[in-house]
């Protein structure tokens, strides 16, 4: 199967990729998935560790896809994941000050942005989705929001609105 080359017009889609290739294990999973469709299962067992929060990111960034394996008769049928590009475009243009938040939200612990996460997740679910409303509550530019969203496994950002992830699947 040819593989395809993901373009990349969102500054802060850089979050998620620069999560996924900036860990050895998230790393070791993609370059596994890179050779053919495996379930979970069959992935811990070549890498030698648990692969959920490695398959959950690499999914987040839009760098695997998932599929259903038709089971042996009377078991059940198994998810199974797949890298869906080998190669990136990049094809955007933002501020300096724009650049150093999204690669200051990629790098920073969990706890280190769990004060943005939480404020974005209770305004949201209060129903203030829009980034412009977000943007005035957290006195943040639209992308640094943009990047937090990006990086949180509970929000989604689904055009100029921020969800919950999950929301609306």
């Amino acid at each position: 199967m040819g593989k395809r080359t993901r373009i990349i017009n969102e500054p802060s889609d850089l979050v998620p990729l620069l999560r996924a290739f900036g860990s050895d294990s998230h790393k070791k999973v993609f370059d596994t998935l890179q050779k053919d469709w495996k379930t979970e299962g069959e992935i811990e067992i070549e890498v030698g560790f648990a692969v959920f929060e490695s398959l959950d990111l690499l999914k987040k960034s839009g760098l695997v896809e998932s599929k259903w394996r038709m089971p042996e008769a009377g078991k059940k049928p198994e998810k199974e994941f797949h890298s869906s590009y080998s190669r990136v475009h990049l094809n955007f243009q933002c501020s300096v000050e724009d650049i150093s938040d999204l690669i200051m939200i990629t790098f920073k612990s969990d706890n280190e942005i769990r004060t943005y996460v939480d404020l974005i997740e209770k305004e949201v679910v209060s129903g203030n989705q829009s980034m412009n409303g977000l943007q005035r509550v957290v006195d943040k530019s639209i992308m640094f929001i943009r990047g937090v969203a990006r990086r949180s496994s509970i929000l989604a950002v689904k055009g100029q609105r921020i969800e919950l992830a999950g929301e609306n699947e």
